[in-house]
């Protein structure tokens, strides 16, 4: 891997956490405030099995597995430097049981039955990235659970969360908006 050029330190849902970085990930020279704002909203518990979807250097699933322990958290991004950061923040954090998969979104990833998963999107000014999270996200959740996505571009995903999920509860935190979408049905609200 590249040169390690910062590591991050915080304070997270009351555990401490650092986080190794290289340049060419996001939000490398700090944990981005729009994660942050997902986090204060999500709790976990013990019997979660959570994704950490497009988990870049680590922060939502190091948190979750300090917090239930790493055997029920999974991580995945389609980078492979993230994915070789990621581990290597687990490892440090001392949660190095957790499963990290380098996938295309869900294209190599086939857990299911998850109760959470956190998601950061990327914004494309086509959606295709978000519309396969939301989607497959919604497959793989187990009845009950939750979709959580962070943005700064609220209207498409209301719209698109709601279609799928049904009921989505908004949290707005300025500048951004986390959705919490709750899959209370096998089958998606709106057949579109």
């Amino acid at each position: 891997m590249n040169r390690v050029e910062r590591v991050i330190r915080a304070s997270i849902q009351g555990v401490d956490v650092g986080f190794e970085t290289v340049p060419q990930l996001f939000a490398p020279n700090r944990i981005d405030a729009g994660t942050l704002a997902m986090l204060s909203c999500v709790r976990f518990t013990p019997d979660d099995k959570i994704l950490d979807l497009g988990c870049g250097y680590g922060v939502v699933g190091i948190v979750a597995a300090k917090l239930i322990g790493p055997q029920r958290v999974y991580m995945l991004d389609s980078d492979p430097v993230a994915v070789e950061c990621a581990a290597r923040n687990a490892l440090a954090n001392a949660v190095a049981g957790v499963t990290i998969v380098l996938s295309d979104g869900f294209r190599s990833f086939h857990e299911a039955g998850l109760t959470q998963i956190l998601c950061n999107p990327p914004y494309h000014a086509d959606f295709a990235v978000p519309k396969h999270f939301v989607h497959k996200g919604f497959n793989r959740l187990a009845l009950d659970g939750t979709l959580w996505m962070v943005t700064q571009r609220e209207t498409w995903y209301r719209n698109k969360l709601r279609s799928i999920f049904g009921y989505v509860r908004e949290h707005t935190m300025a500048p951004y908006v986390v959705f919490e979408a709750v899959k209370k049905s096998s089958q998606y609200a709106n057949a579109a």
